[in-house]
C-alpha cells in the first residue's frame, strides 16, 4: 500500500470519528453537568479534529504524503486528544501537550504547502523531453540500415588516416625530395624545364581520380601489393604565366574541353628549345615524322643539350612528343641517380610508362611510394571558354575568394576519348582545373568528403576490369555538382546517418549519369564527359552499379577488408626489414649496415617519437657521417 493511499484511509477514519464526536457533543455532552469551559474545550477539539481530517485528504495528494500526513496526525493527537480528555474528565494533566500538538499542526500545514508548491512548479516548468531511442533509417533499395552503413564509412576513413604516422611522414618527405632532386637534374642537364618551376602535388595517384585522364592508359597498380602511398605531380613543361605572353589556344578542330596549342607567336628561344616537340602546320607529315624520330632517338640515347636555333616547319606543341621526351629524360635521370646511391636517399624500384604518365615507385624506409609524373602546360588566369562558370552561384561562395578559385589552369597531354578518324589526337591537349579543385576541396563538407572516400573505394574495385572509359574523376565531378545543388545544412548535418545518405546519393547519381550517358564537366558544363560511352559499355557499368547498390554494406565491407589487408602487408614489410629499433634506413649494395647506420637510425627514431607532428631533417657530411646534424622545425641539434 502506498503512503498516499494510507494517509487517505486514515483521513476517512479520522473524519468519521470527528463527526461521531461532534454528534455526541451536540446531544449527549451538552446536556451533562459539565461547565461552560468544558463545553468550549470540547467544541474546540471537535472543530480542529474535523478541519484536520479534511486536511489529511489534501496531504494524501501532495508530493510527500507520508511526511505531511504524519505531522497532521501527530498534531491532531497531541492537540485534540488533551482537549477531549480535559472536557470529559475536567483533568488538566495532559493539557501541556496541546501547544506541542498545535506546533505540529502548523508544521504539517507548512510541509503540505511546500510539497504542493514543488509539485505545482514542476508541473508548470518546461521539462526536457524524455530521450527517445530513434529507430535507424533503412535504405529502401537494399534494406541496409543507414546507421550501420555510416559506421562502415567512418571506419574506412579512420583507417585511411591511421596510415599516416610520423615515420610515414618522414619517408614521404624523403621520397618527395628525391623526385624534386631528380627533376632538378633534368632541368640542369636538359635545360628545357622552366628554371623557377611551380609543381602541383596531388594526394592520390592518377588512378584515384585526381585528374581527368583516359583510364585505359593508366596501368594497373594495387595498394598493398605494389605500393603503400600514391601521389600525382604535375610538372609544367611550359609555364605561360606572363599575361603578355602571346599563345594561341586553337579549339576549332577539337571537341569541347580540348585544344591545340600553337607556339607560333612565342620568342625564338622558346621555339628553339621545343622544336623536337612541335609539328608542322602544313601537314608535311612524312618529313616531319622522320625528323621527329631522329630527334626523339637522340633524346632517348642521351639527354640532349641546347642546339643553335634553327628554322621550324611546325609550331603546334604536340602532347605525344612532349610525353615521349619527358619519359626519356626522366628515365635517364633516374638511371644516373641509381648509379650514384647515397645514404638516406630512396631507392627507385620501378620506372614505367603508362600512357602520358611516367610512374615511379620508390622505397623510402619502410614505405613504397608511387609517384605519377605528368608533363603539362601551366597557365595563369582563366580561359575565356570557362567564363560562364564564374557567373553562377557555387557552394564555395564566401568560403574562398574568387582569386583562389581561378588561380590558373593546365593543359594535360590527353586527347578526347570520342575522337573521330579525322581528329588529330597527336595535337590535342585537355583543359584541366586541378589548381582550382584543390581549393574547392577545402570547402566540401566533411560528411560529403567521407562519403566520397568510401564511394571511391568501392567503385575502384568495380571499374578496374574491364576499363570502359569511366574513371573516378567522374565521381569527383558529381561530388562538386552535388555540393552546388544541395543545401549546406543538409551536407553538414551532424546526424550520424548523414555520411550513409550522401554515400548512397553519390552512387545513385553516378548510375543516373551512366544510363543517360551524360556527365557535364564541372567547369565546362557544355562538355559531356560520358559522350564517348557506347551503349554496351554503359549497360555493363550500369549492371555493375545495380549489383553494388543492391548490397552497398557488403561491398563497403569488402573494400574495408582490402584496406586492412593493405595495412597488414605494410606492417609485415616493416617487420621484415626492421633493424630491431622500429626504423629501417634504406641500404644500398651488399652486406649489413654499419654500426654508425644503426646509431643514426636509433637517434632518428627517438626524435620522431619525442617530437610528434614536427618536421625533422637530417644533415650528413659525406666526409664524416659519424656527426649528423638534426633540425626540428627551425632548431638545429
Amino acid at each position: 500500500m502506498s503512503a498516499a493511499s494510507l494517509v487517505q484511509r486514515l483521513a476517512g477514519v479520522s473524519g468519521a470519528l470527528a463527526v461521531a464526536a461532534g454528534a455526541y457533543g451536540a446531544h449527549g455532552f451538552r446536556h451533562s453537568e459539565a461547565s461552560d469551559y468544558q463545553r468550549e474545550l470540547f467544541d474546540t477539539a471537535n472543530k480542529y479534529h474535523i478541519y484536520h481530517s479534511l486536511a489529511l485528504l489534501g496531504a494524501a495528494r501532495c508530493r510527500k504524503p507520508a511526511l505531511a500526513g504524519t505531522l497532521l496526525l501527530t498534531g491532531m493527537g497531541c492537540f485534540c486528544g488533551p482537549l477531549y480528555h480535559q472536557a470529559l474528565t475536567n483533568d488538566p494533566s495532559f493539557s501541556k501537550l496541546a501547544p506541542i500538538g498545535g506546533t505540529l499542526l502548523i508544521v504539517g500545514w507548512a510541509a503540505m504547502a511546500l510539497c504542493s508548491m514543488e509539485t505545482f512548479m514542476s508541473a508548470v516548468a518546461t521539462r526536457a523531453p524524455m530521450p527517445v531511442k530513434r529507430v535507424s533509417e533503412v535504405d529502401f533499395r537494399s534494406g541496409t540500415t543507414l546507421e550501420q552503413l555510416s559506421e562502415q564509412v567512418q571506419q574506412f576513413v579512420q583507417l585511411e588516416h591511421e596510415e599516416f604516422g610520423d615515420q610515414t611522414a618522414l619517408e614521404v618527405h624523403m621520397a618527395k625530395d628525391f623526385i624534386f632532386n631528380m627533376l632538378g637534374l633534368v632541368q640542369k642537364v636538359d635545360k628545357r624545364l622552366p628554371v623557377a618551376n611551380e609543381y602541383l602535388l596531388l594526394s592520390g595517384g592518377a588512378r584515384e581520380g585526381v585528374l581527368d585522364l583516359n583510364p585505359e592508359d593508366l596501368g594497373d597498380y594495387a595498394k598493398g601489393v605494389d605500393f603503400d602511398l600514391d601521389f600525382t605531380l604535375l610538372v609544367p613543361a611550359l609555364k605561360l604565366h606572363d599575361r603578355n605572353q602571346p599563345v594561341t589556344l586553337d579549339m576549332r578542330h577539337s571537341p569541347p574541353c580540348h585544344s591545340w596549342l600553337s607556339l607560333r607567336l612565342c620568342d625564338p628561344t622558346m621555339l628553339s628549345q621545343w622544336r623536337i616537340c612541335c609539328q608542322d602546320e602544313k601537314k608535311r607529315e612524312k618529313k616531319d615524322k622522320e625528323d621527329e624520330e631522329e630527334e626523339i632517338g637522340a633524346v632517348q640515347g642521351s639527354i640532349p643539350s641546347l642546339r643553335s636555333p634553327q628554322s621550324l616547319d611546325g609550331c603546334y606543341f604536340s602532347p605525344l612528343l612532349v610525353t615521349d621526351w619527358f619519359w626519356s629524360v626522366v628515365r635517364m635521370a633516374v638511371e644516373e641517380l641509381r648509379q650514384n646511391p647515397q645514404r638516406g636517399i630512396p631507392v627507385p624500384d620501378r620506372v614505367e610508362r603508362n600512357g602520358p604518365l611516367t610512374t615511379l615507385i620508390l622505397t623510402a624506409g619502410t614505405s613504397r611510394i608511387l609517384y605519377d609524373l605528368l608533363p603539362v602546360v601551366s597557365f595563369r588566369g582563366w580561359p575565356a571558354v570557362a567564363q560562364g562558370w564564374l557567373t553562377t552561384n557555387h557552394f564555395w561562395d564566401g568560403k574562398i575568394t574568387e582569386e583562389e578559385a581561378i588561380s590558373g589552369f593546365y593543359l594535360l597531354p590527353c586527347c578526347s576519348p570520342a575522337a573521330s578518324p579525322s581528329t588529330r589526337t597527336d595535337r590535342e591537349w585537355r583543359l584541366a582545373f586541378s589548381r582550382s579543385e584543390v581549393q574547392l576541396k577545402k570547402c566540401v563538407a566533411y560528411p560529403m568528403a567521407q562519403a566520397f572516400q568510401a564511394a571511391k573505394a568501392v567503385l575502384s574495385r568495380l571499374l578496374v576490369r574491364p576499363r570502359t572509359g569511366l574513371s573516378l574523376y567522374h565521381l569527383r565531378t558529381l561530388m562538386f555538382w552535388a555540393c552546388d545543388r544541395l543545401p549546406t545544412t543538409y551536407l553538414s548535418c551532424p546526424d550520424h546517418e548523414t555520411p550513409a545518405r550522401l554515400f548512397l546519393g553519390l552512387l545513385d547519381d553516378l548510375a543516373h549519369c551512366i544510363l543517360g550517358k551524360n556527365c557535364p564537366n564541372y567547369f565546362l558544363p557544355q562538355c559531356n564527359m560520358l559522350e564517348h560511352l557506347t551503349d554496351s559499355a554503359a549497360l555493363l557499368v550500369a549492371r555493375k552499379l545495380a549489383h553494388l547498390r543492391s548490397d552497398p554494406a557488403e561491398h563497403l565491407r569488402a573494400a574495408l577488408e582490402q584496406a586492412r589487408q593493405a595495412c597488414q602487408l605494410k606492417r609485415e614489410a616493416v617487420g621484415a626489414v626492421s633493424n630491431g629499433h622500429g626504423f629501417s634506413a634504406p641500404r644500398h649494395g651488399c652486406g649489413a649496415g654499419s654500426p654508425q647506420d644503426d646509431r643514426l637510425a636509433q637517434q632518428l627514431q627517438q626524435l620522431v617519437t619525442e617530437n610528434p607532428g614536427k618536421s625533422i631533417s637530417v644533415f650528413l657530411n659525406p666526409d664524416d657521417v659519424t656527426r649528423p646534424h638534426f633540425r626540428i622545425d627551425d632548431k638545429f641539434y
